[in-house]
């Protein structure tokens, strides 16, 4: 999958913060782990790559210029 910096994650669980944009994370670094923060909380959390693409329902970009 193509993940950058900045996108925005919709991942099929939500984060148990309870928040209605539980379900959003904003990507923060990209490697053999991402770290990904929850848009309704801010909580930041470090996730395998592979788990990570497993769990993601939709990605959500920005246009590039």
């Amino acid at each position: 999958m193509d993940i950058k910096v900045n996108d925005i994650l919709e991942m099929k669980k939500p984060h148990p913060c309870g928040n209605t944009d539980a379900k959003k994370f904003l990507v923060l670094r990209v490697g053999m782990d991402f770290r990904i923060r929850c848009i309704g909380c801010g909580h930041e959390i470090m996730i395998p790559r592979v788990k990570a693409e497993k769990n993601i329902r939709k990605v959500i970009r920005e246009k590039e210029n």
